[in-house]
């Protein structure tokens, strides 16, 4: 039977979580991080399309316009979901400048898909911990 408390905590918990996403303390687990830029990955193909069938630019200047207007808008928030991720690993979320170089990028892969430090580290509480989430081994 399902309680109808427990969806209204789970709504409640997923609008905090999207309105998190411009914050740069804390940490935030790999589930979330793969969700956030999943979502970004297909939002940065449907959005230009979608701004393209609406204004129809006659150039290819205006279609790519609009796609940096996309990058543009995302940019603040993944910088903070990775700062966050980075966090979860006991690293500071300055390592984010290591995306301006390609062999910094590929080490921010790594550190995105490894396994977050077990309990609360400098930067907050494990983001596993109290949610319901069980840590991978």
């Amino acid at each position: 039977m399902h309680n109808s408390g427990d969806a209204h905590e789970h709504d409640r918990g997923s609008e905090k979580q999207f309105f998190e996403i411009r914050r740069f303390f804390g940490s935030r687990a790999r589930a979330e991080y793969w969700w956030f830029t999943l979502f970004n990955m297909i939002a940065g193909f449907v959005v230009p399309f979608a701004l393209l069938i609406a204004f129809a630019p006659t150039t290819i200047e205006g279609e790519q316009l609009l796609a940096n207007l996309y990058s543009l808008a995302v940019l603040l928030p993944s910088l903070a979901v990775g700062a966050r991720r980075l966090h979860d690993t006991g690293r500071s979320g300055w390592w984010m400048l290591l995306l301006l170089t390609v062999i910094g990028a590929i080490l921010l892969l790594v550190w995105f898909v490894m396994k977050g430090e077990t309990g609360p580290n400098r930067y907050g509480p494990d983001p596993l911990e109290g949610e319901g989430y069980l840590r991978a081994a």
